[in-house]
């Protein structure tokens, strides 16, 4: 990621993947895009024309990162928070990002909407082949940020990964695929929300160094599969106790140039 100040002195233009496609992102505020975003990308290997929702999209990072290594894809970016989805209406402007910008547009809801109010956003049933999230991963007891936005980004509530799931099971297509990134004390609730709506449910833990606790998992699983779980062989984002520089094919998958496919 390559930053770049903008005339604007609250923002950035972040260059991801060598530069294949840009983000403007807020600075001293907000949640700003990283690997984990890049990670959730490559989730999705799938060479058809296909529609992905990016729920909780924030400024747009994974989607834009999605729709620049898959050319055929296009990308709905859904965000409730009027800031951030203004950023990635920004980013969908800038002159970097014309050719993904004819596939990708923005909504402006809340993830969690059902039914009619939810459809009337643009969420409509069975209509994605692909659903993406990096939902907030902090506790509601952890100690609290006095930034507003970075606040609403980071704070999950009780129900969240049955509210956002449920909204992932309504929009995506008999077969099709569920992606998320998200912390490992939340493997319990990831499995228990996918429930009957996604099976075939696969997770890889994702650890700094050997010997290492996992920080991250990645999760995958596909609408209406009865397939059993799989636990997947653990990714090292480091592969030397010594190396700050990622392991090489991690760094593959940081930079879009390859997808972390499915075992099935």
């Amino acid at each position: 990621m390559e930053p770049v100040h903008s005339s604007m002195t609250d923002e950035t233009i972040d260059a991801f993947h060598r530069g294949a496609f840009h983000l403007v992102q807020p600075v001293g505020r907000g949640h700003r895009a990283g690997m984990d975003a890049m990670l959730l990308a490559a989730l999705v290997v799938d060479d058809r024309p296909v529609r992905i929702a990016d729920l909780g999209a924030g400024a747009g990072a994974a989607g834009l990162a999605v729709a620049a290594r898959l050319p055929k894809a296009s990308v709905v970016l859904v965000e409730r928070s009027p800031d951030m989805a203004a950023f990635a209406r920004k980013s969908l402007a800038l002159p970097q990002n014309a050719e993904i910008a004819e596939r990708a547009e923005v909504i402006e809801a809340d993830v969690t909407l059902t039914g009619r109010p939810r459809v009337a956003t643009g969420l409509a049933d069975d209509s994605f082949h692909h659903v993406i999230m990096n939902p907030p991963f902090n506790d509601p007891g952890d100690r609290k940020t006095p930034d507003v936005l970075k606040a609403e980004a980071h704070a999950m509530t009780n129900d969240l990964f049955e509210s956002w799931i449920r909204t992932a099971g309504a929009i995506t297509i008999p077969g099709g695929q569920l992606s998320l990134i998200a912390r490992p004390q939340s493997i319990a609730d990831i499995i228990a929300a996918c429930g009957r709506r996604f099976g075939g449910i696969e997770i890889t833990a994702i650890h700094p160094r050997a010997g290492e606790n996992a920080t991250r998992i990645l999760v995958t699983a596909i609408k209406g599969s009865r397939a059993r779980l799989q636990l997947r062989a653990p990714l090292l984002m480091h592969d030397r106790p010594d190396a700050h520089a990622f392991a090489p094919f991690v760094d593959d998958l940081n930079n879009g140039r390859i997808g972390y496919r499915r075992l099935r």
